[in-house]
């Protein structure tokens, strides 16, 4: 579990803003993340919403490790997070995350690796089983939530597929981000600011993962 950004990110700018390598170029260690209008911020999002998760699927019997738990003065930058999930094992990795687009674009997704094979990037392996993560996930998070997928990229099915993530880039398990909603359009506001949400959200994120590792189970 990978909850995005940190809240002490907008102490330390110099050290978040310094350049990693994602294998397919460089990006900044970390950012701030975003924010509601109203100065909700991001990074406390992931972190409860993360907490949340954590305490769903430990009921089921997972074994869930964090990247960090707001404790750390900064990060971790994303190379180290895609590293952290790399030495724990782990069968499923999620970045949990809100969106910034402008007021209007509303709705979740899902973002999956694209097989990249550059540097130190090699997701060729990953590549299709965080696709089968991510298509559990959204299905699981939609029917939990109710939440539309988002209407402001790609073909409006909830995925998206990218390779400028270091998160994703870097790691050699199966991993995906979740953006659950856009955190500057009002209506996606209302459900993120809200505890109660949030308690769907997480149940969402729980049943979409358990889904994916009885399925991958089965497989073996």
């Amino acid at each position: 579990m990978d909850p995005g950004h940190n809240p002490h990110n907008r102490d330390q700018p110099g050290a978040i803003s310094r350049p990693v390598d994602i294998g397919t170029g460089k990006k900044e260690c970390d950012t701030t993340g975003t924010a509601t209008n109203s100065g909700y911020p991001e990074a406390e999002f992931t972190l409860d919403l993360a907490h949340r998760v954590r305490t769903q699927l430990r009921e089921r019997g997972a074994t869930v490790r964090f990247t960090h738990d707001g404790d750390e003065p900064y990060g971790p930058c994303v190379d180290e997070r895609a590293e952290k999930g790399n030495q724990a094992q782990a069968d499923a990795a999620i970045s949990l995350h809100a969106d910034g687009a402008p007021s209007g674009s509303r709705g979740f997704h899902v973002i999956l690796p694209a097989s990249v094979h550059k540097g130190a990037a090699d997701t060729r392996k990953i590549a299709d089983p965080s696709r089968r993560l991510g298509k559990e996930l959204r299905d699981a998070f939609r029917e939990a939530t109710g939440e539309p997928p988002a209407n402001y990229l790609g073909d409006g099915n909830g995925l998206d597929t990218r390779d400028d993530l270091g998160g994703l880039n870097l790691s050699r398990v199966p991993k995906v981000f979740l953006e659950c909603g856009n955190m500057r359009d009002r209506r996606d506001a209302a459900h993120l600011t809200s505890a109660k949400w949030r308690e769907k959200a997480a149940r969402g994120v729980a049943d979409g993962i358990t889904a994916f590792l009885a399925a991958e189970g089965g497989k073996s």
